[in-house]
């Protein structure tokens, strides 16, 4: 309320529920504004020269000044009970987090891996591997005709990238691995398709993705020892944009599911975890050569130009990078100097509907000869019905993560084939 007693002007009204409506715009002229006022209760305008005789010993620019104190008061008013209601929320944010952060340390402390790993001795192997994992958005729900995603399917294609990837790195002798991942392990939330087509919530799903990754690992470390490396994605970041900074590009799922993996696998025998400077690129030697882990965003325009200008920038620096390995469009290519993974999750209604492109699960294996040689090899991950997946059922029911075949089945109407 003003600190002056105003009431409206007009005859049988008198009303003191008005409110502050603007300057009158100034005329030819005229140098000096003139406050208007609203009356709620008579719908009309009036002036604050129309008020002057409600205060017959004051004049009138003592009353405008008044006015003038009186807005700035409301205003910082305003400001301050908004700044007050977001340092509230902030708080109350922080102490949840903090103390999630306390309960989730000491569940970790109890959690100890080093009994269930293995240390294989090292012979003079001529071949290193590399286990490729990139975008599994092991949160996305994908209910099409042509493929169905939930964390029971990706389980299945997590078991069966593994056996595979065993099969071909036996093959070659291989006891050294690289278990690169590089990005996007769980699914956006940005957008209100992506928020529906989701099994959990990201951070639940974190979790859930946490222990494939973590039975993934142990399975591998029957046979192989195993480096685990790390880059972040674009679609598993907390933050609203893309960002480059190492504060905000670590603001991210990637990255919190990483570090947990690397507490839950700490003083564990036969398993290193290695983290870089940079969340989003890093150079892991393999035998003699230098390997590129990135997420994909990164490349513009044609990939051999993309991928031509990121090795020249690592030449600039006195870096040879001899391979880079990334994933983000969910299409494999396998080049001389690169390999481009697919996605866990296969064709989804974003690449069926919105791109018009097909496409299946896969990803990629690598083995690294001592020699001047690297092999690429796509796994194709898409059918997995004789396969039984690593057992996570208990997870899925506690974080009450939905299912692909729970979901109504669609009909289709028209089926045209291309």
């Amino acid at each position: 309320m003003c600190i002056l007693n105003i009431k409206c002007p007009f005859a049988k009204c008198g009303s003191s529920n008005w409110k502050y409506s603007g300057y009158k715009p100034l005329k030819k002229g005229e140098t000096v504004k003139k406050q208007r006022f609203y009356c709620n209760d008579c719908k009309k305008e009036f002036l604050d020269e129309d008020i002057l005789d409600q205060f017959p010993d004051t004049d009138l620019e003592l009353i405008r000044e008044n006015i003038r104190l009186d807005k700035r008061s409301q205003k910082f008013q305003d400001t301050n009970r908004i700044e007050r209601k977001s340092v509230r929320e902030y708080a109350r944010l922080d102490n949840a987090v903090s103390e999630y952060n306390k309960e989730l340390i000491k569940v970790l402390d109890r959690y100890n891996l080093a009994k269930f790993t293995l240390k294989h001795k090292n012979y003079q192997n001529e071949a290193a591997g590399i286990f490729h994992l990139t975008d599994p958005h092991f949160n996305e729900l994908v209910n099409l005709a042509i493929n169905k995603y939930d964390f029971n399917i990706a389980s299945k294609r997590c078991k069966l990238f593994v056996e595979e990837a065993r099969e071909y790195f036996k093959l070659k002798n291989v006891k050294n691995v690289l278990f690169a991942m590089t990005g996007d392990l769980l699914n956006s939330d940005r957008r209100l398709d992506e928020l529906l087509a989701q099994a959990t919530n990201r951070s639940k799903a974190s979790l859930l993705a946490v222990r494939l990754i973590e039975l993934m690992i142990l399975d591998l470390n029957k046979d192989f020892n195993l480096t685990v490396a790390n880059v972040t994605g674009n679609e598993s970041r907390i933050a609203k944009d893309i960002a480059w900074n190492d504060i905000v590009a670590t603001d991210n799922y990637d990255f919190t599911i990483f570090n947990f993996l690397s507490f839950l696998f700490r003083n564990c025998k036969g398993i290193n975890f290695i983290t870089g400077r940079d969340p989003m690129e890093q150079i892991v030697k393999v035998g003699n050569k230098n390997i590129l882990l990135i997420h994909g965003h990164q490349i513009k325009g044609k990939t051999e130009n993309g991928v031509q200008g990121i090795k020249g920038k690592y030449t600039a620096r006195g870096i040879t990078i001899h391979f880079i390995i990334f994933g983000h469009l969910h299409s494999a290519r396998l080049g001389d100097v690169y390999a481009r993974g697919s996605s866990m999750v296969g064709a989804n209604e974003y690449s069926e509907r919105g791109l018009q492109l097909t496409s299946r699960a896969s990803q990629n294996i690598h083995i690294v000869y001592s020699s001047d040689r690297i092999d690429s090899i796509k796994i194709d991950l898409q059918h997995t019905e004789h396969i039984e997946g690593y057992d996570i059922e208990t997870e899925i029911e506690a974080y009450n993560a939905k299912s692909a075949d729970r979901i109504r089945a669609k009909k289709t109407i028209f089926e045209v084939v291309i």
